[in-house]
């Protein structure tokens, strides 16, 4: 006969489909996707660290001052006198230095391209921080199947992320005195779609009641925060263009943008094809990044309030609006007072938290209604393959 524990304890059906997948069983398997866990926050960390960081480069103007790639002997910095000498007339050959900053001392240069050396220093260690333990972990067996393609695939985004990051500083070496804000807004986006892949991977590896929460809501609620997610990311790259057309410091007026608050379309498609005013025309892409911040705002107000209603991920939701709130408010206070690096700083590091809480609300809703959907059919296995796959 069995014992009265067992009889009284069955193991969950969700239990027996995880240890089915680990010869070692459940215990072993959680252990594992737990160490994965905290590897990939660990990763997120340093990601985030790595925005922080490029954003402070581009607002000393210090992401043009090496301009060379390298990406092995580029390591280590300059050490002697002599060392210091040769990476400063390389700088003096960029544009950069001929129209803005000829005359510069060498301790001025030496500020600047610490910057730009640590930012590229920590690409550098995130890529072995991810790489490294990705290798042990699949070699350990330790990786469920389909997790590997989507780890993988995030490790190739982030090579590809060092390619842009030089694309774009080579934009900047010839002929301009800044990098091109195209390819500034793209290498933005890149690195904060790789923290929401990471993010959102790292939050699927949770247990379920640490996920879902209780019960499911309407479907619409998981598609309005996948929504405002997609539009956060959007509005990022747009801070990127007007950021790298410096359009803050053409139009620092609010609520209304050259004298109006919908400007003339005259004004707003000066350019011609029409396309190029979202590219070179600094009054549409600071109208338009103005734009998108009131939709995002009022859509996060809005699906938090249909959260509460349905009392259903309520507290990410209304927390998302108060962060998406203040992000809004430090963007309105940076144009006013003319874009100190101090306030232009807190505007991106709040948009980096509103990116991760995005994220965050986002999986959890996505996985409530899954895990929903799961228990009402009694299929144990789709829920264990859940656990195992965002």
């Amino acid at each position: 006969m069995r014992p009265l524990s067992e009889k009284k304890n069955p193991p969950s059906r969700a239990t027996e489909a995880e240890g089915a997948q680990s010869p070692t069983g459940p215990a072993t398997a959680s252990a594992h996707r737990r160490a994965i866990r905290v590897w990939l926050w660990a990763v997120a960390a340093l990601l985030v660290l790595m925005v922080m960081v490029g954003g402070a480069t581009r607002l000393t103007d210090s992401g043009l001052s090496i301009v060379e790639w390298r990406p092995v002997t580029g390591v280590l910095p300059p050490v002697s006198a002599t060392a210091w000498a040769v990476e400063f007339d390389k700088y003096k050959t960029s544009s950069e230095y001929e129209f803005i900053n000829k005359g510069m001392t060498l301790d001025e240069f030496k500020r600047i391209y610490w910057w730009e050396w640590a930012h590229r220093l920590l690409g550098r260690l995130i890529g072995a921080a991810f790489l490294l333990p990705l290798v042990f972990f699949q070699l350990r067996g330790w990786i469920e199947p389909k997790l590997k393609g989507r780890l993988w695939f995030i490790f190739a985004l982030g090579a590809l992320q060092g390619a842009i990051g030089w694309w774009m500083v080579a934009s900047g070496l010839v002929e301009r005195i800044d990098v091109a804000q195209e390819r500034l807004a793209i290498h933005l986006t890149t690195a904060c779609i790789i923290l929401v892949a990471v993010i959102w991977t790292a939050r699927s590896l949770a247990k379920a009641n640490r996920i879902a929460g209780s019960g499911a809501g309407p479907r619409r609620l998981a598609v309005a925060a996948a929504a405002i997610l997609g539009l956060l990311v959007a509005q990022i790259a747009l801070g990127g263009m007007v950021a790298g057309l410096k359009a803050g410091l053409v139009y620092d007026t609010w609520p209304l943008i050259d004298g109006a608050f919908i400007p003339p379309r005259a004004h707003l498609l000066s350019l011609h094809p029409v396309w190029m005013n979202l590219l070179d025309n600094h009054l549409a892409v600071q109208f338009t990044h103005r734009m998108v911040g009131y939709l995002l705002l009022g859509l996060a107000v809005l699906h938090a309030a249909d959260c509460t209603y349905h009392d259903h991920g309520r507290a990410g939701a209304i927390a998302l609006a108060g962060v998406l709130l203040m992000q809004a408010t430090l963007g309105i206070l940076t144009l006013l007072w003319h874009v100190p690096i101090s306030l232009a700083l807190a505007h991106q590091s709040v948009a980096v938290v509103a990116l991760i809480m995005a994220t965050l609300h986002a999986a959890n809703l996505r996985a409530g209604k899954a895990s929903a959907v799961v228990s009402g059919d009694g299929n144990a296995r789709a829920m264990a393959e859940h656990f195992s796959a965002a």
